[in-house]
């Protein structure tokens, strides 16, 4: 019987999971220690669990101790304050923090999984074999790459290139959130499921995603497959086509 390399194994369980959001190869989710945010009162939760309250100089301690980055004015503001980053496993093995690229005053955002071996060593989004599809793709319905922003759910390559875990996502998206708040799109397109996931909170399969209109804070949203799904499944190609249409119409009709 022949063998069938443990790579080309991984790769399709990673098809199927994109496609059908089969969640039976999913990561055990990782303990991930609260932070700040999930403290908002500090007073009031001392009494709720029966502990000395802080003091009022505890408290202002902590009020100051917001993270800067959330009123940056500006994107390269906000890559400067965040580019350090270290708030998940994933800083240990990155070579470069992949904040994203395009326009800063873009119409559209795109929007994938996260960074790959070629952007780890760049530190570009989508600069490798499913960067230059994307740019085709881009191009067939009249948007050059400069003319958007692409970003991604994470911004340091997972081991592997496996899917970000859920703590991972739930770390990383508010820098992503972010992004967007800075660059007020007209229309959002996310690749892929697990951007789908992790922008929207959809728990459907890709196949049911692809072809509607969400809402992202009132962006009107569509989701497609991700570029280096579509290599290693040409036939795919086609359904994504129909779907990137729909998006340049209803760009077009926004307009």
């Amino acid at each position: 019987m022949t063998k069938i390399p443990k790579e080309k194994i991984i790769r399709l369980l990673k098809d199927q999971k994109e496609i059908f959001n089969d969640d039976l190869f999913e990561p055990k989710q990782q303990f991930v220690k609260p932070g700040k945010k999930d403290y908002p009162d500090l007073q009031s939760k001392a009494k709720k669990i029966g502990v000395k309250e802080p003091s009022q100089k505890e408290v202002q301690l902590f009020e100051s101790e917001q993270e800067t980055w959330e009123t940056s004015n500006s994107l390269d503001e906000l890559n400067k304050l965040i580019c350090n980053c270290t708030k998940c496993g994933l800083h240990k093995n990155r070579n470069k923090f992949v904040f994203g690229s395009g326009n800063p005053n873009a119409d559209v955002m795109v929007i994938g999984e996260g960074p790959g071996a070629e952007e780890d060593a760049q530190g570009l989004p989508f600069v490798g074999r499913a960067g230059k599809l994307l740019t085709d793709i881009l191009k067939a319905i009249k948007f050059e790459r400069d003319e958007v922003f692409i970003a991604n759910i994470i911004k340091c390559r997972p081991p592997g290139n496996r899917t970000p875990l859920p703590d991972e996502m739930d770390t990383c998206i508010p820098y992503l959130k972010k992004q967007i708040e800075l660059i007020q799109p007209k229309l959002i397109l996310c690749l892929g499921l697990t951007a789908a996931k992790g922008l929207l909170k959809q728990k459907e399969s890709l196949t049911k995603l692809r072809g509607k209109v969400y809402e992202y804070e009132g962006i009107s949203t569509m989701v497609t497959f991700h570029p280096a799904a579509l290599l290693r499944n040409p036939n795919w190609k086609r359904d994504c086509w129909e779907d990137v249409k729909k998006f340049r119409k209803l760009y077009d009709e926004i307009s």
